[in-house]
């Protein structure tokens, strides 16, 4: 029979191996994936503010590492998540929607917050085309993922609007799969193929800069307002692994936030340091103070998405609404 002193010790090291259990739970290294172009600005504070690492430290995790890797599109990035080989995604809301509702009572997977609010150009070189309803089987329309990519859903949600009911796919036999760096490069080399690009800032703005260039649609017109591009997402089991270190990813994406709309210069600086963009400074600046790009958490127009890709079948599941697509930090945002 224990004594009441052994009692003692003994409930001591089962505290003890709890403790420890539990802080070896918690990740050493973090994954972080971004895209290409501006709209990923937060996470390049993020990435060289070490500002993950300082929130780490912060919430008694104080050797945390945290690696980042650009990836070409949204549905790689899902396919990272889901392996296990990324902890957070970054990508636009049509990839979220579709992993939110395909891993429903498995991995739970959701947003952790917006990223920003942007508008999508899609710009061409053939002088022919005024709208969307001008291209013909010659033309070539360079996106990150066909079908899927927030573009190209973007794309079907217009081309419903233009051609009618049942004709949301009419366009997508003319959609490419290429990243913003080499379809820009398609696009201006005059030589390809591919004569148009939906991208996003600062490619789409390059573009246009361009001699012949011009804007055939704005996905601010397609939803209607200003529309959330980019967030960042994880699976609910990560999140419930990890919550330290999921945590300091959120208040250092909150404070990434706040210091570039606290300072537009600093932050272009920035942008072009780590990106390595050939942008001059005074152009990535009147991009970041042009009003229609806001860098927010709040999620902004999503449902306008879930309902088009809910009705065309395109997920089986449908969030009834977009706080069923985030996680509970973000709940208390105005979103929409």
């Amino acid at each position: 029979m224990l004594k009441l002193k052994d009692s003692v010790v003994l409930f001591a090291g089962l505290i003890a191996l709890v403790t420890a259990s539990t802080v070896r739970a918690e990740v050493g290294d973090l994954k972080v994936a971004e895209q290409y172009g501006i709209s990923y600005l937060p996470i390049m504070v993020m990435e060289e503010q070490k500002l993950v690492e300082k929130q780490a430290k912060a919430l008694g995790l104080p050797d945390l590492k945290v690696s980042y890797v650009k990836l070409a599109a949204g549905n790689v990035m899902n396919d990272a998540l889901l392996s296990g080989t990324l902890h957070f995604a970054s990508g636009g809301v049509a990839p979220l929607i579709t992993l939110w509702s395909r891993t429903q009572g498995n991995l739970d997977v959701k947003a952790v917050a917006a990223l920003n609010s942007m508008p999508l150009m899609l710009n061409t070189r053939n002088p022919a085309v005024k709208t969307i309803k001008d291209f013909t089987d010659k033309d070539k329309i360079a996106l990150p993922a066909v079908k899927v990519s927030i573009q190209a859903v973007t794309l079907q949600m217009a081309a419903e609007k233009v051609f009618g009911p049942g004709n949301q796919y009419k366009l997508d036999t003319l959609t490419v799969s290429m990243s913003h760096p080499d379809g820009q490069a398609a696009l201006l080399s005059g030589q390809s193929e591919v004569d148009a690009q939906f991208s996003s800032p600062p490619f789409q703005y390059q573009q246009l800069a361009k001699p012949g260039i011009h804007t055939v649609l704005n996905s601010y017109d397609v939803l209607g307002g200003p529309a959330t591009f980019n967030l960042v997402w994880a699976t609910g089991k990560f999140r419930n692994e990890n919550p330290k270190a999921y945590e300091a990813f959120v208040r250092a994406l909150d404070e990434a936030i706040a210091l570039i709309n606290h300072d537009h210069k600093a932050a272009a600086e920035l942008y072009l340091r780590v990106s390595k963009d050939k942008d001059s400074l005074q152009d990535i600046l009147a991009m970041l103070d042009n009003p229609q790009i806001e860098f927010t958490t709040t999620p902004k127009n999503v449902m306008k998405y879930v309902d088009f890709m809910a009705k065309n079948g395109s997920i089986k599941v449908r969030p009834a609404s977009w706080k069923d697509l985030f996680f509970p930090n973000a709940l208390n945002l105005p979103g929409s």
